[in-house]
């Protein structure tokens, strides 16, 4: 899953939110310096992580890609699963996805000290072009690809997948709408462990 989810899979604690979020970039044990509730957010990632590269149905939208994008393909699965979760948004939330993006974007800036290096520095690009909304649409989804893309010397050739992702919509948004489900659970199961 690629932001947008891991945020809302964090439920209501914005230090769990936070920790998930940053995950990525926090290897092995270097998370114990960091509040309680920040390190449950990157546990949390990784349990995410780990069912969500196990999950058969994940496994089956990638396999649509494999050929074309080899490892990416992931990597876009989990980008065009946030645009499914944003475009079904009222599904899965009470609360309206600008208020919940913008919750978050306050809650960074009200945690500033505690993000990594590598966060702050991504923060003020990512509200200012507002990440977390563009999932909505699949240009939104484009450009992200695109931008992904250009991070690897466009040897991805991820700015190329939202084809896949129109050709492929409604196989997609099926096998997303299984696997999140599936998740959401595990999701909710792992939190009272935590």
């Amino acid at each position: 899953m690629n932001f947008l989810a891991h945020i809302y899979l964090s439920g209501n604690n914005d230090l769990i939110k936070i920790g998930n979020f940053m995950a990525d970039g926090i290897r092995g044990k270097q998370f114990e310096h960091f509040p309680e509730d920040v390190q449950k957010g990157i546990i949390l990632h990784r349990s995410i992580d780990t069912y969500t590269d196990s999950h058969d149905v994940f496994r089956q939208s990638t396999k649509r890609l494999h050929e074309k994008y080899h490892h990416y393909a992931g990597v876009i699965v989990d980008i065009v699963y946030d645009h499914f979760l944003a475009k079904n948004w009222t599904k899965y939330s009470d609360e309206k996805l600008d208020d919940f993006i913008n919750r978050f974007y306050k809650s960074l800036h009200e945690n500033y000290p505690v993000l990594t290096e590598k966060t702050q520095r991504i923060m003020p690009t990512m509200i200012q072009e507002n990440w977390l909304s563009s999932y909505q649409t699949v240009e939104g989804i484009h450009y992200i690809l695109t931008q992904m893309d250009r991070r690897s010397k466009n040897l991805s050739k991820m700015q190329f997948a939202s084809k896949e992702l129109v050709e492929f919509y409604a196989e997609f948004e099926q096998e997303f709408t299984v696997f999140f489900e599936d998740l959401n659970q595990h999701t909710k199961n792992k939190l009272h462990t935590l």
